[in-house]
């Protein structure tokens, strides 16, 4: 599992700014988020936090959480949980090279 990082806060932070270039689908599960973007986007450290038709999971901790909690929120209100917080966040990311997509996944606990 790859340590926190700012990555993931640049992602998040340009999916929220450019939502047009992002594909949200309604997901099976109300906690969860699943987005995609074209993997022509510049993104820091792809090799670590997309790697190729794989997946890598990280548990993001409580500093990111509450440093971010805005920018969460903002996901968090796409989910069919709308009445209840989260404490934990899981986001798990992969380069689907066969789609020329990247997988973004937030699952809020």
């Amino acid at each position: 599992m790859a340590s926190n990082s700012d990555t993931i806060y640049h992602v998040l932070s340009y999916i929220k700014a450019h939502p047009n270039k992002v594909m949200i689908n309604p997901d099976r599960y109300d906690n969860v988020v699943e987005m995609y973007l074209d993997d022509d986007v510049k993104l820091g450290n792809p090799e670590i936090y997309f790697p190729d038709q794989k997946l890598e999971v990280n548990r993001m901790a409580s500093e990111f959480i509450s440093m971010n909690n805005e920018l969460l929120d903002y996901f968090h209100d796409k989910t069919a949980v709308k009445d209840t917080s989260y404490h934990e966040l899981w986001i798990t990311t992969s380069h689907l090279a066969n789609k020329g997509k990247y997988l973004v996944d937030l699952s809020f606990e």
